[in-house]
């Protein structure tokens, strides 16, 4: 029974690759092609393997099905949270994750820098605030089309975000600091999640935490890379060292 298990696995990720024929899906797995069909033919009762009509197999929607669950159970913030641990102690500034929820950001995480001028105020974890009033709202609209209520300077600096890859805000939420925000990507190459870098404005400028933009990218781009996403690694081979191959548990 292993040995069957161990074929039908190894036969489905193949598949993979893209639609084989009954002679290729037996050869993957070293076996006779009578073997290879009786195996096919139960992943397609399934809806694992889909038969087309030249007679070759691809992956069923059953998988994409169960990928797309198992994607939506990943809890973004536990994927994210020793990756904004080791940002926020090597940068010192404070480290927010959020969400778009409609026109809104919902801040999930909030680690205080060392900066804070009040370290006993509320975080902003459960909060909301404008989505195109502050940079790490910006970054995630930038990845959606443009809807009716987008005026054209802002769907212009939604465009620029797109292309630079991070957004910056100078009086995000009207106090006095200054930030940068970078997307964290899901499977699909869409932002599902975000993370920024704030500071008070008169302890570090705006030109100065632009150079922790680098680092804000690698993490974002370290998170995406454990949630399961594919954006293209710029930033991580140097500094959080972290790679495709070494992703987060989906468990």
């Amino acid at each position: 029974m292993s040995q069957s298990v161990d074929r039908a696995l190894t036969l489905l990720g193949s598949l993979g690759d893209g639609p084989v024929t009954l002679e290729q899906a037996a050869g993957s797995i070293g076996v006779h092609k009578s073997t290879a069909l009786r195996l096919l033919r139960t992943l397609e009762e399934h809806g694992f393997v889909h038969r087309l009509s030249d007679r070759r197999y691809r992956v069923g929607g059953r998988v994409l099905s169960l990928a797309q669950r198992a994607l939506q159970e990943i809890d973004v913030r536990q994927v994210a949270a020793p990756y904004l641990a080791a940002l926020n102690e090597r940068c010192g500034c404070t480290v927010q994750l959020a969400v778009l929820q409609d026109d809104e950001v919902l801040y999930l995480d909030e680690l205080a820098g060392r900066w804070s001028s009040d370290p006993g105020r509320p975080t902003r974890i459960g909060r909301r605030a404008s989505a195109a009033g502050t940079a790490i709202g910006r970054v995630l609209l930038a990845g959606l089309p443009p809807t009716g209520a987008t005026t054209d300077a802002l769907a212009a600096d939604l465009a620029a975000v797109h292309r630079r890859g991070w957004a910056a805000e100078s009086a995000e939420h009207l106090e006095a600091v200054t930030c940068v925000a970078a997307p964290v990507a899901g499977s699909d190459g869409r932002a599902v999640a975000a993370c920024a870098i704030s500071a008070p404005a008169d302890r570090i400028p705006s030109a100065e935490l632009l150079r922790l933009v680098p680092e804000l990218l690698c993490t974002a781009e370290a998170v995406s890379l454990a949630y399961g996403g594919s954006p293209t690694p710029r930033w991580c081979e140097n500094r959080c060292g972290a790679r495709p191959a070494a992703r987060a548990s989906r468990t």
